[in-house]
């Protein structure tokens, strides 16, 4: 066995016991394991980590470490310029998610803002990271042992258990703030709502919904019928709040 020391920063400490939080230690490993393996080891998943550097020089996932490393690992980057730094991160290619089936709220949320998310509460880990690299998706998912399969290329481990809070945490994330074109998905099944006059579905309303409203939007998918009513103000103020707390 051979011994290098690891310092892990920021939010990645989130991941490690707690007794190698904030500093530094020494550690044991194989010397036919990557970098990638004995990071993962500690629990920390490959699509969490954005640099990595051994000796003060970044390596990819492939690097061998040897006795007497220093390995410093790092998370994404939002604003600071690492070039030449070899990143082992890249950036997701579309912000499209895939959700495993503990974010049901989430992936509401997510579409409530207008993003594309796939969400089957049933699926099974190995058809979550195919899809996931099939139609390059960002796995969302509180499993880190899902993170860990080698086929996902993007994805977060969510911290977060309250949904909510789980939101503000992906809309920091990959700062989707500004990328936020709200209610314009269907909420059960992820597909784009499609304007309709009111005289096409009025047979379907209800007295006080078909006296009170005029503008609807429905879902070829699922047909399911959209319109401003209470659940619509209500939705616009969660939207006010997290993203007001994302930008905190």
């Amino acid at each position: 066995m051979q011994r290098a020391y690891f310092r892990f920063y920021a939010e990645l400490n989130d991941l490690l016991p707690s007794s190698q939080r904030g500093n530094g230690f020494t550690c044991a490993f194989d010397a036919s394991a990557s970098v990638k393996d004995v990071i993962e080891a500690f629990g920390v998943p490959h699509t969490e980590i954005d640099l990595i550097l051994v000796n003060g020089r970044s390596v990819d996932f492939s690097w061998h470490p040897r006795d007497g490393d220093r390995i410093s690992v790092y998370p994404v980057f939002r604003s600071i310029d690492t070039a030449p730094l070899a990143r082992v991160g890249s950036p997701p290619p579309h912000m499209r998610f895939i959700l495993d089936t503990h974010l049901g709220r989430l992936a509401a949320y997510l579409r409530m803002l207008g993003f594309d998310s796939f969400y089957c509460n049933d699926s099974q880990d190995a058809e979550l990271a195919q899809i996931s690299k099939d139609e390059r998706r960002i796995l969302l998912t509180r499993d880190r042992g899902l993170l860990k399969r080698s086929i996902v290329t993007h994805g977060h481990f969510v911290r977060s258990v309250h949904p909510q809070q789980q939101l503000v945490e992906v809309l920091r994330r990959f700062d989707l703030s500004g990328s936020i074109v709200p209610f314009r998905r269907c909420l059960h099944c992820n597909a784009l709502l499609h304007t309709v006059p009111k005289d096409l579905v009025s047979h379907r309303l209800l007295p006080k919904t078909k006296q009170y409203y005029e503008q609807f939007h429905v879902c070829l998918e699922c047909d399911r019928i959209y319109w401003k009513g209470s659940h619509y103000q209500r939705m616009r103020k969660l939207i006010e709040q997290v993203v007001g707390d994302s930008a905190g």
